[in-house]
């Protein structure tokens, strides 16, 4: 796949304003995982969306709006009593959803019942196009089926151990014929499919795969995957299709941080540091 950056992510018009590069919305967070929310929102900003939303349970509203950055809208949406979003919330999700390009859903959110409830009712709702990552597939896990009620685009993010609970397999199994099994479940549910780890395997909704050559076993560190959520929400946002969306996500995000890498070892990398070399990956991608 050529991964020379597409026209709508390489130039920008003078006369452009923030509603031009995608309205994201993110939907992350509970009580244990504050910090997924903040990497995954900054991310999607690095990456050129115009406009980062991000929805939390209100009752965390005041750590997360003091850890996200400065840029980020925060708006607190209904919890339950463990601060994790209330299946209440998606009425309020409706409404904002309206004015998104995109909307990023599950890094830290739980899997409480009512949350997965919430998860359930969004997939079959929402008509804007949906990236599922983290606790949202560990919610999925235990209905799939419900992709197949999707009213726009879905885009799931799973590691190996996700993608086995999603498979009702195990990690091993997945582990073996990865690029078997991406490709049945994404072509079963007709969704783009990203399975992460060594040489993610992105596969689109008809069977079409792309395997990924950048990253380093650095990148193996808690929070990385937030950051590949936010990138790709971006490039969603800003109007590129979602297999040419996820190619270009995985590929950027892994160089990103083999840039990293080389300036502070594979040891020391982590995840913020990923989010701080997405400028020079840009870069470098711009010029190939």
């Amino acid at each position: 796949m050529n991964m020379r950056l597409p026209a709508l992510l390489s130039k920008r018009k003078s006369d452009s304003h923030k509603g031009d590069y995608g309205r994201v919305l993110i939907l992350a967070g509970s009580r244990a995982f504050v910090g997924a929310p903040c990497l995954c929102a900054e991310s999607a900003l690095r990456a050129g969306a115009g406009l980062v939303t991000l929805g939390v349970p209100q009752g965390l509203y005041n750590v997360i709006a003091s850890k996200a950055a400065f840029e980020v809208i925060v708006l607190p949406l209904p919890d339950t009593a463990e601060f994790t979003f209330s299946r209440s919330a998606a009425g309020a999700i409706a409404g904002i959803s309206k004015k998104a390009d995109c909307v990023l859903l599950g890094p830290g959110l739980s899997v409480n019942r009512q949350t997965q409830d919430l998860v359930f009712s969004l997939i079959g709702s929402l008509d804007v196009p949906l990236v599922i990552d983290a606790d949202g597939l560990n919610c999925l896990a235990a209905r799939p089926g419900v992709l197949k009620n999707a009213k726009s685009d879905i885009i799931l993010t799973p590691h190996p151990g996700e993608m086995a609970a999603l498979c009702k397999c195990s990690t091993t199994e997945v582990q073996n014929s990865r690029k078997k099994v991406a490709k049945d479940f994404a072509t079963r549910y007709n969704v783009t499919l990203v399975l992460k780890g060594h040489q993610t395997v992105v596969v689109s909704s008809r069977g079409e795969f792309y395997v990924n050559h950048t990253g380093n076993p650095g990148m193996a560190t808690a929070g990385s995957g937030d950051c590949l959520a936010g990138v790709l929400a971006a490039f969603v946002g800003q109007g590129a299709k979602p297999y040419d969306a996820a190619c270009l996500a995985v590929h950027i995000h892994g160089l990103a941080g083999d840039l990293a890498a080389k300036d502070k070892t594979q040891i020391s990398l982590i995840a913020s540091d990923i989010i701080e070399y997405l400028p020079k990956a840009f870069k470098e991608i711009s010029r190939s």
